[in-house]
């Protein structure tokens, strides 16, 4: 009996230093076991940090192709422009070469026209003679007007032609000064068309027309007195239109 309490007594001693060891290891364990959690959660992170990283280098670079691709378009479309541009710009050298040609011939053929206009009114029967002299002498002085464009010049010109084409197409008085016998009379002018050009003195007992071929005023029976003054109310509207005898010289023949 002795020896076995002291056999027990010693397996007693033995059991708390086995159990301490245990321990240590088991801490050990937990230790690792912790550390490895820990730097698994710091790999994770840093694999999550690096996919971030790469998933927002994707986006930038689907967004820079995006980009590339705006811009290879807006390129070409600008490629296409400037195409256009030189195009047009060749187009606009050739149009001021060609306006440099015409303004060229067109002024010899304005001074020509004006030149034409100037004899015209001088052959013509001389009605309203001073307003037309003027308005020659307004379109002589705007030709040597650098101010003046090329087309406003050339505008006023057909102007001109066109008022002296409207003078063969109306009925018009005036009061005007003849010369007949040598002497100034003032008297009133009937203008019908390019037709005829009548007188009639302001007290009404005589009355004349312009002769084209001899270019003076002659003298009319008085029996065309009344008709002419009939003639002289209707282009002043003082008297409504209607029918009246004038004298009307024989054309021209031709030589």
């Amino acid at each position: 009996m002795k020896i076995s309490l002291t056999m027990l007594c010693l397996s007693m001693l033995c059991i708390p230093a086995w159990s301490q060891a245990e321990t240590t290891t088991l801490d050990t364990a937990i230790q690792d076991t912790v550390k490895t959690n820990e730097e698994s959660q710091l790999s994770q992170r840093t694999i999550d940090h690096l996919a971030d990283d790469a998933n927002a280098m994707l986006q930038e670079y689907r967004a820079t192709l995006q980009q590339t691709d705006s811009l290879k378009s807006y390129n070409q479309q600008l490629e296409k422009l400037i195409t256009t541009q030189n195009e047009t710009l060749v187009s606009i050298v050739k149009q001021l070469a060609s306006v440099e040609e015409t303004q060229r011939n067109i002024v010899p053929l304005m001074l020509n026209m004006i030149d034409v206009l100037e004899k015209f009114i001088a052959l013509d029967m001389p009605f309203l003679t001073e307003e037309r002299q003027a308005r020659l002498q307004i379109i002589k002085e705007m030709m040597d007007r650098p101010d003046v464009s090329l087309p406003d010049k050339y505008r006023r010109i057909m102007e001109s032609y066109q008022i002296e084409m409207d003078y063969g197409r109306t009925i018009n008085t005036s009061s005007d000064t003849i010369e007949l016998d040598n002497k100034k009379y003032t008297v009133d002018t009937l203008r019908i068309g390019r037709v005829v050009l009548l007188y009639q003195t302001l007290d009404g007992r005589h009355s004349g027309y312009w002769d084209k071929q001899e270019k003076t005023w002659k003298t009319l029976p008085a029996e065309y007195n009344q008709s002419i003054a009939k003639g002289i109310l209707i282009a002043r509207k003082q008297s409504p239109p209607d029918l009246f005898n004038i004298p009307v010289q024989a054309p021209e023949r031709s030589p």
